[in-house]
């Protein structure tokens, strides 16, 4: 009989409170270790560190209210639902006041990527008056190491977990409320959060060492394009082996992760192929 890895890890930090939790620690994580790689970017290129602090606060706000209303609009439902089992599921847009309860976790990368992005064509045209892409290069790193400890924090609430499998490694998440069985679902598991959060490692260590041994902070939008490509590529595979996080997922060719996951794949494809463009018509 195989021996599965047995993940009963407790979210609380401290017995019988919801908050603070290790979601939240980890999120946090993320935050600060992004914030040191860009300050030694910042640092070697001699921006200034007023910059800098204005960045932190876009990056924090963009990242939090993006990922939180991602998570409302694409995966969670709008009203009220009674479930094929007969289980309620309450809706945002009936119970709105739920939309602000980030600790409870819902958080979706696509929604946090498309703030993200919002809010560093305003920084860059408002603060440091450079061309978009210039600082969606520098800061691609820092969202990589950041998303690894989001994932991270999935793991430890077993939510966004893999689909059903026997693979030597797969978890059973003793935690995990199966909303359809309306229950704790332990059946073994592809451990699908670990799998994007070694992926997002992966390809911080990538662009860092794109960035400081190989110069590509000189060819505009080759790191961003890398970025896009590497990131959202490896979500879209991974999604094979995750559980859907919607009704229609179930019936879908593809999920909704993956059909989120295509126009960023294919926008890194055309940023790389104009950033090589771009430098041969400089030569």
């Amino acid at each position: 009989m195989l021996q599965y890895i047995r993940w009963d890890v407790s979210p609380e930090l401290i017995d019988g409170w919801k908050t603070p939790n290790l979601y939240g620690l980890l999120f946090v994580t993320g935050l600060i270790l992004g914030f040191f790689v860009i300050k030694r970017i910042y640092k070697k290129e001699e921006i200034k560190e007023s910059h800098l602090d204005k960045l932190v606060l876009y990056m924090i706000i963009a990242t939090i209210v993006g990922a939180r209303l991602g998570h409302v609009l694409f995966y969670g439902p709008y009203f009220d639902e009674i479930t094929p089992q007969g289980v309620l599921e309450e809706g945002y847009f009936s119970h709105p006041l739920n939309i602000f309860k980030v600790w409870e976790g819902g958080l979706a990368s696509h929604g946090g990527a498309i703030a993200i992005l919002i809010a560093l064509i305003i920084y860059s045209y408002k603060v440091v008056h450079r061309p978009p892409l210039w600082i969606l290069d520098r800061i691609a790193a820092p969202i990589a190491i950041g998303g690894t400890f989001i994932r991270l924090g999935n793991l430890v609430n077993s939510e966004i977990v893999g689909d059903q499998t026997t693979v030597p490694w797969a978890f059973e998440f003793i935690n995990y409320w199966n909303p359809e069985l309306h229950s704790f679902d332990p059946t073994p598991r592809h451990p699908a959060q670990l799998y994007e959060s070694l992926a997002y490692l992966f390809i911080f260590g990538l662009l860092m060492y794109l960035y400081w041994k190989r110069d590509a902070w000189k060819r505009q939008g080759y790191l961003f394009g890398v970025f896009l490509i590497t990131l959202f590529g490896t979500r879209f595979l991974i999604e094979f082996v995750k559980l859907g996080q919607t009704a229609r997922d179930e019936v879908w060719m593809l999920n909704t992760g993956q059909v989120l996951s295509i126009p960023f794949i294919l926008a890194g494809i055309y940023i790389i192929w104009r950033a090589f463009k771009r430098q041969a018509q400089e030569l």
